[in-house]
């Protein structure tokens, strides 16, 4: 009982500030202490913080860091493809040479800092194991 007294439900208070964890995971550091390494390799993220030692392997970020690509870069391709069919009179093709290419250079270019802002989230919030306990179990209450 005296554990599930200290556990973190959501909607209460927390002592993990938001902004700084999901600034840090945007800068690719971690969210507790915006020192280490976040990522081992491109969208691989570390075991454990270098710096401070706080454990990341148990992270969920699964499919966010994906849909909120497509949701931004949606917005700004849609909208930059009509604005320039509106405003340049060119064949579809020079829009498809145009608008493919630089919305995969996009979509490469900003997932990995969408996906440690997810992570830096998932961290402020203690879900999926940063709650302390080490696992990814749910509280029994």
């Amino acid at each position: 009982m005296a554990d599930q007294a200290n556990h973190h439900r959501y909607g209460e208070k927390s002592d993990r500030q938001r902004m700084p964890a999901i600034i840090n995971g945007l800068k690719c550091r971690c969210p507790a202490c915006g020192e280490g390494k976040l990522f081992s390799r491109y969208l691989k993220t570390v075991d454990a913080c270098a710096a401070c030692g706080t454990e990341i392997h148990h992270h969920r970020a699964d499919d966010l860091p994906a849909y909120l690509v497509i949701l931004i870069l949606g917005h700004f391709m849609v909208g930059g493809y009509m604005t320039g069919a509106e405003l340049l009179d060119v064949p579809d093709w020079v829009h498809l040479a145009i608008w493919v290419p630089l919305t995969a250079i996009a979509a490469f270019a900003i997932i990995q800092p969408i996906k440690g802002a997810v992570v830096g989230l998932q961290w402020a919030l203690r879900m999926h194991g940063f709650d302390g306990k080490g696992d990814d179990q749910p509280a029994e209450y």
